[in-house]
């Protein structure tokens, strides 16, 4: 996968009420003011939720957010036990700087740290020809099954990383605040 483009800086999410603000307005910019406001609303009952480690990335080009994504905990519906898994969601990226890498290395960045502490998998729902570039494969050639009959087959991805095992298949199963806000499934 490509470099970060130099002038992009990928750091976590701060805590404060200015960071919480600058992502609030930079989802809403991405989605658009419709289902902007809704994806907004699902990243911060996400980051206030049980499900939130704490992974949630911010680019910056210049000092100003130009896009963020974050991981948040979810489960796989293995034959033998749940195993504790990561969803991306959302990916923003500022309008002005879509199709520059910046939506590229936050998802090199989420699954570097996904991997490096530990976690066996990465799931998302989203355009496979974008995210195939990145990594992921349809999940139902891994063994998967998604959360709903609303997620196509072929949006419906994963990305194994180095603690996955082989018993690790089965239905994925989705935080409660994506049910909540249904944000479940490709509108």
């Amino acid at each position: 996968m490509p470099a970060a483009p130099l002038d992009l800086v990928i750091r976590r999410q701060l805590a404060s009420p200015s960071d919480q603000a600058a992502v609030r307005d930079l989802t809403v910019r991405a989605f658009g003011p419709d289902e902007g406001t809704v994806v907004a609303d699902l990243v911060e009952a996400l980051q206030s939720s049980d499900a939130f480690g704490g992974l949630s990335l911010v680019a910056e080009r210049g000092g100003t957010p130009v896009g963020h994504t974050m991981l948040t905990r979810s489960w796989v519906d293995a034959p033998t036990s749940l195993v504790e898994v990561l969803v991306l969601s959302p990916l923003s990226v500022a309008p002005d700087h879509q199709g520059s890498g910046v939506g590229r290395a936050l998802v090199a960045e989420a699954l570097a740290t996904a991997d490096a502490e530990g976690w066996p998998a990465v799931f998302l729902e989203g355009d496979p020809s974008y995210y195939s570039r990145l990594g992921f494969e349809r999940g139902s050639l891994r063994g998967f099954s998604a959360p709903s009959t609303r997620i196509p087959d072929a949006a419906f991805q994963v990305v194994t990383l180095t603690a996955h095992q082989p018993w690790m298949t089965g239905a994925l199963v989705y935080a409660d605040r994506f049910w909540a806000f249904d944000c479940v499934g490709l509108r």
